[in-house]
């Protein structure tokens, strides 16, 4: 369970220093070393965070396809019962 957790803590945290990144890009404030520096870190961050959601589509996938396979078991006990 504190995986889940951390998953979602480290989605969260990338997608915020992601868009804290972009906001300072935007300022127009850096060099353009520093900019091309933030620019990397921010296709990381954006890498990691779409790692996450993909990793949560599975899951997400995985959960409901389980639910449809428990709902078909529990329609067929049912119609084998009456």
């Amino acid at each position: 369970m504190a995986r889940k957790t951390t998953q979602a803590t480290g989605f969260e945290e990338a997608l915020n220093e992601l868009e804290k990144l972009v906001e300072t890009m935007e300022s127009d404030e850096l060099t353009l070393e520093e900019s091309l520096k933030t620019f990397e870190k921010g296709v990381a961050l954006t890498r990691q965070c779409e790692t996450a959601l993909r990793e949560a589509e599975q899951k997400i996938e995985m959960l409901s396809q389980t639910s449809e396979d428990a709902d078909l078991e529990q329609v067929s006990a049912d119609s084998v019962s009456n």
